[in-house]
């Protein structure tokens, strides 16, 4: 039996890419996932192949934005789970990709609202019922964007950097109460979002060739490891998927 079976995550952006990826990956260990996302048709679809392949899922529509959102989604997992021990924190946008000299005011607002606000919407949802509990564990998505400028990237670049050190904060509230609390910095993944930046043609990113992107089960698989007690000493940090340490820890190599 898997260290997980048993128990209960939600994962945001669960509609495609690492967040689907992830909820797959965790079901398969035996762990009953909700499923948040703004695409109600596809996690829907998600959530029914999930059920009829043994595991347990639940399809919430959550806007990460919409704290309201985020709270029905945690109260969701209680409600149906009876408790939460895993946050994955996956959902992010990268447009509008652009210089900040022509961006749109509201456009570039609502990517900090998803990328930056929606990380804090999570913590705000979930620790109270693992700090209960004195148990659970919550995994941010973190990139290579919130350590280093890009060009065109300004409105990513400063939320996951901002969501870097919340989730440092977190980890500094709540290290003491049984709580385990990660970054992972998964490098290029083939999903959407590199399509996006192909697209844009904008900075070094938008030129690397698609064959080096991992796939998105590499991650997901990553996040797994993470949740488990093999993972312990990392309690805190963010670890980068380019480290072969981390893959191999990670089952990767």
């Amino acid at each position: 039996m898997s260290e997980l079976a048993g128990k209960t995550a939600i994962i945001t952006g669960a509609s495609r890419g690492i967040g689907a990826a992830t909820a797959l990956e965790l079901s398969n260990r035996g762990v009953s996932v909700v499923l948040a996302a703004r695409s109600a048709e596809q996690i829907e679809t998600l959530a029914e192949t999930i059920n009829t392949t043994g595991g347990r899922a639940i399809a919430v529509t959550c806007d990460v934005a919409r704290y309201e959102d985020v709270e029905a989604a945690v109260e969701t997992c209680i409600a149906n789970f009876g408790k939460l021990d895993i946050f994955v924190g996956n959902a992010g946008v990268i447009d509008p990709i652009g210089p900040m000299a022509t961006s749109h005011p509201a456009s570039w607002s609502h990517a900090i609202d998803i990328n930056l606000k929606g990380i804090y919407h999570g913590f705000r949802a979930a620790l109270p019922h693992m700090l209960a509990q004195n148990s659970g564990t919550i995994v941010n998505i973190s990139s290579g964007a919130a350590h280093a400028p890009l060009e065109g990237w300004g409105h990513y670049c400063a939320a996951k950097a901002g969501a870097a050190m919340l989730t440092r904060c977190a980890h500094l509230e709540n290290r003491e109460s049984g709580l385990r609390i990660f970054g992972l910095s998964p490098g290029t993944v083939a999903t959407y979002m590199q399509v996006a930046i192909k697209a844009s043609g904008i900075n070094p990113v938008s030129q690397l060739d698609p064959s080096v992107h991992v796939p998105a089960e590499w991650p997901a698989k990553a996040i797994a490891w993470l949740c488990t007690r093999d993972a312990d000493e990392f309690n805190g940090q963010e670890v980068a998927l380019r480290d072969d340490t981390i893959r191999k820890r990670a089952g990767l190599v």
